[in-house]
C-alpha cells in the first residue's frame, strides 16, 4: 500500500488542465494536459509506520525531475492517495498504465482529510485493486494556504474537487462525503455533465439534501462552535488548554480534542517553540457553514441522473435532526430513481453518533464495503 501526497509528490504542468462539461472528473473526457519531461526517477521515501501482523508499508513518493528540482505542488487542493498494494497507478505514468478504481473521501466542516487516514488504509487493505483520494476541502487543513477566492460555498468545493480530478485524470467510481462533505459530493454530481459515462455511488454520511436542523439542547452546533474558535486567540500555547476551555464552553470533550488536531506547532523566526497556530481559515469556514445550511440539494435526489446511486447513510444518534418529511422524500426517491435509471438508497449506522467513522467504524466499513467489490 502506499500513500502519496501533492506536498511531497505532485505534477508540473506545462499548461494548466481546462475545466469545462467535457473535462472534469466523475465520468468525463479530459482536454490532453503536456506534462514536463522527463521523469526518470522515482524514489520511495518509506515511512516507519507499519500495520500490526501485515507486511504492507506506508509509503511517501519523492518524484523529482531529471534536473532535480521537486515537482511543482497542486495549485487546486491539498491531497492525499492512498493505494492498495495491487495499483501501479501514478499520474506522472498515466496513460501508460490503466486506471484503477478510484474513491473519493471528503470531510465535514473543521475537518480534514487525516480525519479519513485511518479509514481509507483499513479500504486499501481489504481492496487491494483500488485507491483512494483523501483532499482538504478549501479553507481547511493545508488546503487554507491555498488562499481561495470567495465565495466559499458548498458549490465552489465541489468545484476545486473536480477540479483536481480533472488535473488528476481520474475518473471516481465512488465519492463519500461526510456532513458538510456529503452535500459537495451531491453538488459534484450537480455540476458535471449527465449522464455520467460510468456508474458512480455517491455516499452522503449523516447529513440530509436540505434544511440543517439543529440536534437538541446540550448537542455540539458547529455554528456555536465556529463562533466561540473565532474568539480565540490565532497563536496558543497549549491544546489542553484549548480543550479545556471549549469543555467549560459546553462542548463535548470528543469535539474538543478533534478540534485540536487543528492546530500546528509554528516553526517561524520569532515564535516561542511550544506555540501553536490553527491551520484553517475561520472566517472562510463560517461561510461555507452558512452556505451548508442554506443549500438545497432535493432536485438532484429527486431526479438522479442516470448512472448515478446515491446512498444516505444516518447516524442512530445523529448530530442533526432528521425530519420524518426527510426520510419520506428520500423512501418516495428510491423508488423514482429505479423508474429513471438512477438509484437512491437510505442506510442507517447503529451504535453512532455523527463522527459515524470514529463512532462505529466496523459498522460503517461493513456497509459501504459492497461499493468496492467486483473489482
Amino acid at each position: 500500500m502506499s500513500a502519496i501526497s501533492n506536498f511531497t509528490a505532485c505534477r508540473r504542468f506545462e499548461n494548466g488542465a481546462a475545466l469545462t462539461k467535457d473535462s472534469p472528473g466523475l465520468g468525463l473526457i479530459h482536454k490532453k494536459v503536456n506534462i514536463s519531461r522527463p521523469f526518470q526517477k522515482v524514489s520511495l521515501v518509506h515511512s516507519k509506520r507499519m500495520f500490526k501482523g501485515s507486511n504492507i508499508r506506508m509509503t511517501l513518493v519523492d518524484e523529482r525531475l531529471s534536473s532535480g528540482k521537486v515537482v511543482v505542488p497542486s495549485e487546486v487542493l491539498a491531497y492525499e492517495l492512498v493505494q492498495g498494494a495491487k495499483v501501479r497507478w501514478s499520474y506522472i505514468m498515466e496513460g501508460s498504465l490503466p486506471e484503477p478504481p478510484t474513491a473519493v473521501l471528503l470531510h465535514g466542516i473543521l475537518g480534514s482529510r487525516k480525519n479519513w487516514g485511518s479509514f481509507a488504509r483499513r479500504l486499501a487493505q481489504e481492496f487491494p485493486k483500488w485507491q483512494f483520494l483523501l483532499v482538504d476541502l478549501r479553507c481547511h487543513g493545508d488546503s487554507a494556504s491555498l488562499k481561495k477566492r470567495g465565495p466559499h460555498t458548498v458549490a465552489s468545493a465541489a468545484l476545486d474537487v473536480l477540479k483536481l480530478l480533472g488535473q488528476l485524470r481520474l475518473t471516481p467510481r465512488v465519492v463519500v462525503g461526510h456532513s458538510f462533505g456529503g452535500k459537495v459530493a451531491l453538488s459534484m454530481v450537480e455540476q458535471v455533465a449527465k449522464p455520467l459515462a460510468r456508474p458512480v455511488r455517491v455516499w452522503v454520511l449523516d447529513a440530509t439534501p436540505g434544511e440543517v436542523r439543529a440536534g437538541a439542547d446540550g448537542d455540539d452546533h458547529p455554528a456555536e462552535l465556529i463562533s466561540f474558535l473565532s474568539k480565540l486567540p490565532k497563536e496558543v500555547s497549549s491544546k489542553r488548554d484549548i480543550v479545556e476551555a471549549l469543555i467549560l464552553e459546553g462542548f463535548s470533550r470528543d469535539v474538543a480534542q478533534w478540534v485540536v488536531t487543528n492546530l500546528r506547532q509554528i516553526n517561524s523566526a520569532g515564535s516561542p517553540p511550544s506555540h501553536l497556530s490553527w491551520v484553517f481559515d475561520l472566517k472562510g469556514i463560517a461561510e461555507m457553514y452558512q452556505s451548508y445550511e442554506d443549500t438545497n440539494m432535493w432536485k438532484i435526489v429527486e431526479d438522479v441522473p442516470r448512472g448515478v446511486h446515491v446512498n444516505f447513510l444516518k447516524a442512530e444518534r445523529s448530530l442533526h435532526r432528521w425530519a420524518l418529511e426527510d426520510i419520506r422524500r428520500i423512501h418516495v426517491a428510491e423508488e423514482q430513481a429505479v423508474e429513471e435509471g438512477g438509484g437512491v438508497e437510505m442506510h442507517v449506522l447503529e451504535d453512532a453518533g455523527h463522527w459515524v467513522h470514529a463512532d462505529n467504524p466496523d459498522g460503517l466499513f461493513k456497509i459501504l464495503s459492497f461499493s468496492f467489490q467486483g473489482f
